[in-house]
C-alpha cells in the first residue's frame, strides 16, 4: 500500500496528539503523519516536500492572521489539499474557509468517528463540509482582493508581512530572519505592491481582512 503523508498543523500538543490517534485507527499504518506546531513549520515541512496527499490546519496558529495561513498555502502550494480545523465552529467561519479555497472544514468538537470519516473522504478525493458550512455567505471585496494579494506572496514576503503587522521595524526584521535591512527594504516594497498599499498601516488593515469572522 502507498500509504498517504498527511501534515496536521496545530499549535495545540493535545489536539495533534488526539488528531494523530483518530488518523491511526482510522487509516492504520497506511497514515504517514506529520506534525507542524506554527506556520513557519509549517512552510519549512512543505518547503521540503510538495506532495502532501493532506494538510490538516488549524484556523489559529501562530504566524498567522485568521484565514491567511491557508490563503497562504492554496497560493503557493496549490496542489495541496487543505481541510481547515477549529474550535470556531461557526457557519461564517466555515463558508469563509470554503470560499478561500479550503476542501474541508472539521469542527474541533467532532467525535473521532466524524474526523476519520472527514479525511477519509478527502483522502478519497471528495471535499467534506458539515451542513452548516454550505449556508451562502458573502465574502466582501476587500476580503477577496486580500486574498488575491496574499496568494502572490512567497513565504518569505508573508513572513515579513506579519512582523510588519506587529510592529517590528525593518531593522528587527532583518535580525529575526538573518538577513540585511536592504532585503527587508526590498521584501516591504514588492509586499506593498502586490498587495496594493503604501503604507504599513494599509497593510495591517488589509491583513485584517481574513480575520475569521467578519467583525469579530
Amino acid at each position: 500500500m502507498a500509504g498517504y503523508d498527511i501534515l496536521i498543523a496545530d499549535d495545540h500538543p493535545l489536539f495533534r496528539s488526539a488528531m494523530r490517534q483518530a488518523l491511526t485507527l482510522g487509516i492504520g499504518q497506511a497514515a504517514r503523519l506529520t506534525e507542524a506546531s506554527s506556520i513557519s513549520e509549517l512552510e519549512l515541512h512543505l518547503g521540503k516536500k510538495g506532495d502532501w496527499d493532506l494538510v490538516l490546519l488549524d484556523l489559529n496558529m501562530p504566524g498567522a492572521y485568521g484565514f491567511s495561513g491557508l490563503v497562504l498555502l492554496r497560493g503557493q502550494y496549490p496542489q495541496v489539499p487543505v481541510v481547515m480545523v477549529s474550535a470556531e465552529e461557526e457557519p461564517a467561519v466555515m463558508a469563509r474557509a470554503r470560499e478561500f479555497g479550503a476542501i474541508g472544514f472539521i469542527p474541533k468538537s467532532s467525535a473521532l468517528e466524524v474526523i476519520q470519516q472527514a479525511v477519509q473522504t478527502v483522502l478519497d478525493g471528495d471535499a467534506w463540509w458539515p451542513s452548516q458550512a454550505l449556508d451562502a455567505v458573502d465574502v466582501t471585496p476587500e476580503a477577496r482582493a486580500a486574498s488575491d494579494g496574499l496568494a502572490s506572496l512567497t513565504p518569505q514576503q508573508f513572513r515579513v508581512l506579519t512582523m510588519v503587522c506587529e510592529g517590528l521595524l525593518n531593522k528587527q526584521i532583518a535580525y529575526e530572519l538573518s538577513v540585511s535591512e536592504a532585503t527587508v527594504k526590498a521584501h516591504v516594497t514588492a509586499i506593498f505592491r502586490k498587495l496594493g498599499v503604501r503604507t504599513r498601516t494599509q497593510a495591517a488593515l488589509l491583513l485584517q481582512q481574513l480575520e475569521s469572522i467578519p467583525g469579530a
